[in-house]
């Protein structure tokens, strides 16, 4: 199963794999249009992961770990999380959600967030499943801070 790798002393926060999550996310045109007009001021138009500063002049990358046991999925009342049988992926069904976020509060890593925009549904890492290569976010990273790795089948705690 295939997991993406954090190496925190690699990344220097240029957050390019932000901008590659909310590129690949957006609304509209997808990942078709240009990162030129990515609105990075629109609350839509959000990355699945965050990066946040240690306070000691280095930085902290999130992602979902796509946990072999997943709280989020397990606090999940609806069943709108679950995790793929194939992939090991915890994915998202935004139908099924009930909007409790016991998800973002059994998440723990931090990853799992309600949207900004609508507070309607969560946000979290979905490995690009639309796209057959490694997430956008890996494929952007140019200190390769960040990198996809195949695990044993119980992957990641």
């Amino acid at each position: 199963m295939k997991r993406i790798i954090i190496e925190r002393d690699k990344c220097d926060g240029c957050k390019n794999c932000s901008l590659a999550c909310m590129q690949a996310h957006r609304a509209g045109t997808g990942s078709c249009g240009t990162i030129y007009d990515l609105d990075l001021l629109d609350n839509k138009n959000e990355a699945r992961h965050s990066i946040a500063s240690n306070g000691k002049g280095g930085y902290i990358p999130v992602f979902c770990r796509h946990c072999a046991v997943p709280d989020c999925a397990g606090a999940c009342m609806s069943g709108a999380l679950k995790k793929d049988p194939v992939t090991g992926h915890i994915q998202y069904d935004e139908k099924r959600c009930g909007v409790c976020f016991m998800c973002v509060m059994s998440c723990p890593y931090g990853n799992v967030k309600p949207d900004r925009a609508t507070r309607t549904k969560i946000l979290k890492c979905d490995f690009c499943k639309d796209d057959n290569e490694d997430p956008n976010c890996v494929k952007s990273c140019p200190k390769k801070a960040i990198h996809v790795e195949e695990v044993n089948a119980g992957g990641i705690a």
